[in-house]
């Protein structure tokens, strides 16, 4: 029995802003600075393809010094009513109870919780006592196509079975106030927060079919992205080169994992690309051009909500899941992130 996607749900959280209605506080944050860092950011910012963002918190607070513990909490607080939004929205789409659930994985890289989500899912939702769990918390933006993977496998292994991915995060609680340094301008500028739940079977159920997948380590590369834990909390780490050795190892990112399963890429009719930022999406766009493809859906999730890590690849899904694709139709899913890693999931309608 195949594994198909069956349902995908996004929720927001309730703070949200402009970019133009972000400047000013950028500006307050930046007041005893010198001129051209200001000017710098402010280009950053208006530069970044992101028009608006959500946020868990309100402005005032992600502009506010506190704590990690502090931030910590507010994510905390936040994000299991956020999750238990989109599980059951989820659910409600595909026509599930709670109790169907066989095995629940959660990924979040912004906040620590120990218990995980999930744990508070399950008595809040009334999951069945005997459900699996898998949090992942430390691949960063690539965790939703992982997640997606380790469920695939689950189900494959266990034919007759139903799982959700819930991906949810949180980044502007990880905004650091004293960090003056380009990769902390840039996350600020690209960054939103936001949750999504996919449910997949291995039921005799509609939609599309998970056909192949496959995860790619880049050598040497653990430098490029990621969190740093200091006293403040969680730091971005953000290489410049990230979009130069994206490009550089992106054929063999995309054309053995085809030639595997006898395609090429001109057999793809759909581009499920996570939006890790501008520049990225220029890179990987300009890679595509040539080929005819587009990966307009990912821009405009960008340009809607921002980079959300891990949940964002999860908002292009949403977008196709929504769209009246015709049987035999493909699509590839295609994420980065810390390790640093890509990973892709092959699907067919």
């Amino acid at each position: 029995m195949s594994v198909k996607i069956k349902a995908v749900a996004t929720q927001l959280p309730k703070y949200y802003k402009e970019t133009k209605e972000i400047l000013p506080f950028v500006e307050t944050w930046l007041a005893d600075q010198d001129d051209r860092l200001r000017r710098k950011t402010i280009k950053i910012f208006e530069g970044a393809g992101v028009d608006k963002r959500y946020s868990i918190m309100d402005p005032i607070e992600v502009f506010t010094k506190t704590s990690f513990e502090d931030r910590n909490a507010i994510y905390k607080r936040e994000v299991v009513p956020l999750a238990e939004k989109a599980v059951q929205k989820a659910l409600d789409k595909a026509c599930w109870q709670a109790t169907d659930l066989d095995y629940i994985i959660s990924v979040s890289c912004t906040g620590i919780m120990i218990p995980s989500i999930d744990a508070y899912l399950i008595n809040s939702m009334g999951m069945r006592p005997d459900i699996y769990r898998l949090p992942v918390t430390e691949m960063g933006c690539v965790a939703g196509v992982s997640g997606l993977i380790y469920a695939q496998q689950f189900l494959t292994a266990n034919p007759g079975k139903k799982a959700a991915v819930l991906a949810i995060e949180a980044p502007t609680a990880t905004f650091q106030l004293e960090d003056y340094s380009m990769a902390n301008m840039v996350s600020a500028a690209i960054f939103g927060d936001g949750c999504a739940c996919v449910l997949l079977s291995s039921h005799d159920d509609d939609g599309p079919v998970m056909k192949a997948h496959e995860m790619y380590h880049f050598p040497d590369a653990t430098h490029m992205m990621g969190f740093d834990l200091v006293n403040s909390g969680l730091q971005m780490v953000l290489d410049k080169a990230v979009p130069e050795t994206i490009a550089s190892h992106f054929p063999a990112i995309i054309h053995p994992f085809l030639e595997k399963q006898g395609l090429s890429i001109e057999d793809i009719d759909h581009l499920i690309f996570h939006p890790g930022g501008k520049k990225i999406v220029q890179t990987v766009e300009e890679l595509f051009a040539g080929l005819g493809k587009d990966i307009n859906d990912t821009k405009e999730v960008l340009r809607l909500y921002g980079n959300m890590s891990s949940a964002t690849v999860l908002f292009v899904l949403e977008r196709f899941m929504t769209q009246n694709l015709q049987t035999g139709e493909r699509g590839l899913m295609l994420s980065f992130g810390p390790g640093f890693t890509a990973q892709r999931i092959l699907l067919e309608w």
